[in-house]
């Protein structure tokens, strides 16, 4: 599966509406969701039980490596790669990159959107689809790295 096609099926899910833990298009979607079904996994594959708000990267990251993807450097990060990112103090988050800025399961909108421009939040960490075989790069200046936590 290329980042095209990630890009592609995320696309399909705008307008999608939001709902916390969610893992269908009927029922809603959260950013694990998103990103879940964009990379054409099971949702009921994905942990379902966890807290976005607990602030843990690590434990974020394990659960990515858990389910295949493989951790990439965030600067080296292209279109249909999925990031964690932190959009609060205490609040990680999940976006993927695509060709005009990220799509993301958007909590205030209440619905999937995509965002045209730079990613706003610091980025964690960067991860690729196993067989994704991405090439066009994201423009340079659109990911702030967040610095590493201690």
């Amino acid at each position: 599966m290329t980042g095209e096609e990630i890009v592609a099926r995320a696309r399909a899910l705008i307008g999608v509406r939001f709902r916390p833990q969610g893992r269908s298009a009927e029922t809603g979607l959260d950013c694990i969701g998103v990103a879940a079904m964009a990379c054409g996994m099971n949702g009921n594959r994905v942990p379902r039980h966890y807290n976005l708000t607990e602030s843990d990267p690590d434990a974020a990251n394990s659960r990515f490596a858990e389910c295949g993807f493989i951790r990439i450097v965030p600067q080296r990060a292209r279109i249909g790669d999925v990031l964690l990112t932190r959009a609060g103090p205490t609040q990680l988050h999940v976006v993927i990159l695509t060709s005009d800025g990220y799509l993301h399961a958007d909590a205030r909108l209440r619905r999937v959107a995509e965002v045209p421009g730079p990613v706003p939040f610091p980025v964690l960490s960067a991860w690729r689809h196993p067989e994704a075989g991405v090439e066009e790069p994201v423009p340079e200046g659109w990911l702030e790295i967040a610095p590493e936590e201690d």
